[in-house]
């Protein structure tokens, strides 16, 4: 099987500006090693199989698993130490805004305290994005979040739709804020949450109108040019609708 360059999505090292995408074959090994590491299959401390183990256990050559090696240097994770191999690095090491870690990060046992604290970041900044909306807005840009609201109004019997709705209402309020550094971060870290069970949840239509109400005051907020309303409105809807989620039982397979 080819090796396939360039592939959209493929991790590198931003750090050093390393532009040079990893193989395919590269970036399956990793994702699995690093489900390995976060999971603590390897736990700290401990050493990755040896090469040609890895290259057994995986079906790929050693230049594959070399890249591989190399991509979880890069992301904290392990450190080759001479006489002793590939050592798994502490936590404190890890990059945890790495997008593979950060899913490894949820699927964990104790994968509920990092969607926890996911909540608190995202209340804090989308709080402060809510507040500077409301100082920067412009007719264009309240247009443009009024149009949205109205929108969310009719798909209220549709959860499914809501939700992805609702996504785009928060990514407007970030982008009226002009805080771009807070959007990336937000973007970074609940691209992967949003893909776990215990943060998305299943939403019925009685929460779904607990959320529109929701943001119907912090659109309020925003409309009246009243910074301090809309941060408040923002943080309430945040940390109001994790705890709703956060308690709901999950469903039976």
């Amino acid at each position: 099987m080819t090796s396939e360059q360039g592939r959209p999505g493929v991790p590198f090292n931003i750090a050093n500006q390393r532009a040079r995408k990893r193989p395919r074959l590269a970036t399956a090994v990793v994702d699995d090693l690093v489900s390995a590491i976060v999971t603590e299959i390897y736990p700290s401390g401990t050493a990755l199989p040896p090469e040609n183990m890895l290259c057994d256990i995986y079906g790929v050559s050693r230049t594959v698993v070399r890249e591989a090696t190399t991509a979880l240097t890069e992301k904290g994770l392990v450190v080759s130490q001479q006489g002793r191999g590939t050592i798994v690095r502490d936590s404190s090491a890890w990059n945890l805004l790495d997008p593979m870690i950060l899913s490894a990060l949820f699927r964990r046992e104790d994968g509920l305290s990092y969607l926890d604290n996911l909540s608190e970041i995202r209340a804090s900044l989308e709080a402060a994005m809510a507040a500077k909306a409301a100082r920067r807005a412009t007719p264009e840009q309240v247009a443009e979040l009024t149009a949205q609201i109205d929108k969310l109004e009719q798909l209220i019997p549709m959860p499914a739709a809501y939700v992805h709705e609702d996504v785009n209402f928060h990514d407007i309020i970030m982008r009226m804020s002009g805080d771009r550094l807070s959007k990336a971060i937000i973007d970074g870290v609940q691209s992967k949450a949003l893909q776990t069970h215990g943060y998305s949840g299943r939403l019925n239509v009685d929460h779904v109108r607990d959320t529109h109400a929701a943001h119907r005051r912090i659109h309020a907020a925003i409309v009246a040019g009243d910074p301090d309303a809309a941060s408040r409105a923002m943080r309430d809807h945040i940390e109001s609708s994790w705890a709703k989620r956060r308690s709901a039982p999950l469903p039976h397979d």
